[in-house]
């Protein structure tokens, strides 16, 4: 007898069960260093207030640094903000036993930045999108 299945949209409580299903998994398999999310999220603000640049970061079961998105309004690119949120939160990453940080960025994005700040190129998506890559990076922090 052939089992019936029905494909269907995520709701917010499958999605904890989903959640809870890869942790369960990968818990059994590599003990967790941490018990939950660390979260490593900066912003730099002007002498009025605004934000000018901004990262979203953390660290996870393993420690390891996981940058999510780092963001430098147009106006004040090249100036160092950047280079500064990012030795700010691997700083505070080390601090919390953090020894690598990972993240993905496009080749029309800050490929040259993560080069210039000590990543290495761990991997590749070519023509994606189409025309350009997605690159994977990661740092030894220890």
């Amino acid at each position: 007898m052939d089992k019936q299945f029905i494909i269907e949209p995520c709701e917010k409580e499958s999605a904890k069960k989903i959640i809870e299903g890869i942790n369960t998994y990968n818990l059994g398999k590599v003990a967790a260093l941490a018990d939950v999310w660390t979260p490593l999220d900066f912003v730099i603000k002007d002498e009025n207030g605004n934000e000018i640049a901004g990262i979203l970061a953390g660290m996870g079961y393993w420690n390891g640094l996981e940058i999510k998105i780092l963001w430098v309004d147009e106006t004040y690119r090249n100036e160092g903000l950047g280079s500064k949120l990012l030795n700010h939160t691997e700083t505070m990453a080390k601090a919390k036993g953090a020894t690598i940080s990972m993240l993905d960025t496009f080749d029309f994005q800050a490929e040259a930045f993560y080069l210039k700040n000590g990543y290495e190129v761990v991997g590749e998506i070519k023509n994606f999108p189409n025309g350009h890559k997605r690159i994977y990076l990661s740092k030894k922090l220890a």
